[in-house]
């Protein structure tokens, strides 16, 4: 009875110590990630940085629209802040905003990507993240299968499309390109084989279920293109019908909870490092399109995953060019299209150019027939998006009438306006008035009138001012860990605090110390509301500054003997106050206590080392 007792007393209090381990065990291994990776080498893989400082990089926000970059990286912190729309976080809170995932899914990735070995733990995981893990899992396996169908007998007509398009087997392995079988039940099978349910299958995209209730594979006899995330994982396919019997040319993957399509552009992954380094991103229509213009040589090539182009794709580019060459089909659903996307394109703040192919090839086509260096000719002499509608507006009037210009004029405007830079809207309309003949005065008059109705937003900042002395020491508290704790002291001991803009943040950071954590900027940022975590970033964030021993120590003077004249300023308020009533005693006595300047540094001076002898 005795042993009974003991375990069952003991049964209840192990299972909050098992949680504390578990829960302790994945904060030990996200500090370990966070201490592993750069992070301004993950962000960079999203965002194009610029190294402003020996510890900082900015860039354009991916969180927000803007012209010019607001976003900060700080490598020393391992942190992220945008001076714009206040975005902040750490490595791990990044992926999980970009990729759309949970805090642990975004473990697994950054650990994986990195090499690190992350522990396993059921526990880590919720039933969302257990099934979008479920569903990465059946892409990879399915991409397994699409890949051995079409280097098997099967594949047979798979691939003799492939050779009339004339794609070398080097394009096809890299682009990964495979064939679905006819009947859509190998798939299933083999999902079922490894235990996955129904409900996982139909939600991923890659299986449907008929009327009578059994699955299928909804890519049938089908060439299958892999669709990548950024980070290039599998989250989708798309399929191109080999049979004409099908009544849909191309099947993309419906929406999953990996795979939003709004977001995602076909083979983004691959291309942004070329996109960066030309500066310049080259948008197409379809799947074949990408691959035949990348195997021609041009790396920097998307495409739109069968739909319009979205918001969200316009700034995926954005993000890593400023520039993009529009490069649509050449029939009239083409140019269709490219009017659709370039409104998106232009309120985005890209600069825009359109690629017209002869001969009514489409770009995969055209690389085929004519070559490389005839493409880039095409691309080289690639119009300015308004040159190219306006040549569009002149073949519909005649412009040898006023009439004509004004209606081109007219139907330019609306676009030219679009334009978020003001100064580029100027330049852009004068141009074209000069292109189509018309007087520059009308043009003047048409954004005078708009310019009222124009309200162009700057980015808000801290409305309270920080006095320098503050952002010096609050800057220097989250560097070397010994000049931090020696700020800390003397900060602790001065009453004038209560006054300091940043009194609520150093309040924090005397807590977070007073209870024996870590003080990192992290650790208080996340206990700041945000007004204070605005203020927080101005000081630590804005400028990437190092300040010397002397330069702090000199600023702890400055702030002590700031304190010391407001103090001496209100005793003699005090004995002014006093002498008025007649309480001359106590006017001198007053006098007699206050401390005399000299001896200010020297006090606190004592009391720092004495603070150090009673930890001693």
């Amino acid at each position: 009875m005795t042993g009974q007792a003991e375990n069952s007393g003991c049964g209840p209090s192990r299972r909050p110590r098992v949680r504390d381990n578990i829960q302790k065990g994945a904060m030990e291994f996200v500090e370990q990630l966070k201490s592993s990776v750069q992070i301004e080498s993950v962000i960079g893989e999203y965002v194009r940085l610029r190294k402003s400082g020996a510890n900082r990089f900015t860039g354009l926000c991916p969180f927000h629209n803007e012209k010019t970059g607001s976003f900060t990286v700080h490598a020393a912190k391992q942190f992220y802040y945008c001076f714009g729309c206040h975005a902040t976080g750490n490595v791990v809170n990044f992926v999980m905003e970009m990729e759309h995932v949970s805090f642990f899914e975004a473990l697994k990735s950054l650990s994986e990507r990195y090499g690190i070995p992350m522990p396993k733990r059921s526990q880590y995981s919720d039933e969302d993240s257990k099934l979008r893990a479920a569903i990465h899992q059946m892409h990879e396996l399915a991409q397994e299968t699409f890949r051995a169908n079409l280097n098997g007998q099967p594949g047979d007509a798979a691939r003799s499309y492939i050779g009339r398009r004339g794609l070398s087997p080097e394009t096809v392995e890299q682009f990964g390109l495979g064939y679905s079988e006819p009947s859509g039940r190998a798939l299933v099978r083999l999902f079922e084989q490894r235990g996955f349910t129904s409900g996982q299958m139909e939600q991923s995209g890659l299986v449907g279920k008929g009327e009578d209730g059994s699955l299928y594979g909804r890519f049938r006899n089908r060439l299958m293109f892999p669709i990548q995330n950024e980070s290039g994982k599998i989250i989708a396919y798309g399929g191109r019908a080999l049979s004409a019997d099908d009544k849909a040319k191309y099947l993309n993957s419906p929406e999953t909870p990996i795979y939003k399509k709004s977001q995602v552009l076909y083979n983004l992954h691959r291309a942004k490092e070329a996109i960066r380094k030309e500066e310049r991103v080259i948008l197409v229509e379809g799947y074949m399109d990408a691959i035949g213009v990348s195997s021609a040589g041009f790396g920097a090539v998307v495409a739109s995953c069968g739909t319009a182009l979205t918001p969200q794709q316009v700034q995926a580019l954005k993000r890593h060019a400023p520039k993009i060459a529009v490069n649509f089909d050449p029939d009239a659903a083409g140019a269709n299209a490219t009017e659709r996307s370039i409104n998106l394109l232009l309120q985005e703040g890209m600069q825009v150019r359109i690629v017209e192919l002869d001969g009514g090839l489409d770009p995969d086509e055209y690389c085929q027939q004519r070559g490389a260096e005839a493409y880039r000719k095409r691309l080289d002499m690639a119009k300015g998006y308004f040159f190219w509608l306006a040549d569009r507006l002149r073949a519909k009037h005649d412009m040898h009438t006023t009439e004509g210009k004004v209606a081109v004029l007219q139907a330019l405007l609306p676009a030219v306006h679009r334009i978020s830079d003001a100064l580029e809207r100027g330049v852009i309309a004068n141009e074209l008035a000069g292109y189509i003949g018309v007087d520059k005065g009308m043009v003047l008059d048409s954004f005078r009138k708009r310019a009222a109705e124009r309200h162009e937003k700057a980015l808000d900042r801290p409305t309270a001012a920080m006095r320098p002395d503050e952002r010096m020491l609050l800057s220097a508290m989250f560097g070397e860990a010994a000049d931090q704790m020696e700020i800390i002291r003397e900060l602790r001991s001065l009453e004038s605090i209560a006054n300091f803009t940043a009194r609520r943040i150093l309040e924090t950071v005397f807590a977070l110390n007073e209870a024996g954590g870590r003080v990192s900027f992290e650790a208080v940022n996340a206990r700041l509301e945000e007004a204070d975590q605005r203020l927080l970033a101005e000081a630590v964030l804005r400028e990437d500054m190092e300040y010397s021993a002397e330069e702090v120590l000199a600023a702890l003077k400055r702030v002590r003997l700031s304190e010391h004249q407001q103090k001496t300023e209100q005793l003699k308020m005090r004995i002014r106050e006093l002498e008025r009533q007649g309480r001359i005693g106590e006017a001198m006595q007053l006098m007699a206590e206050q401390p005399r300047p000299s001896l200010i540094a020297d006090d606190a001076s004592a009391a720092n080392r004495a603070a150090r002898r009673g930890v001693q």
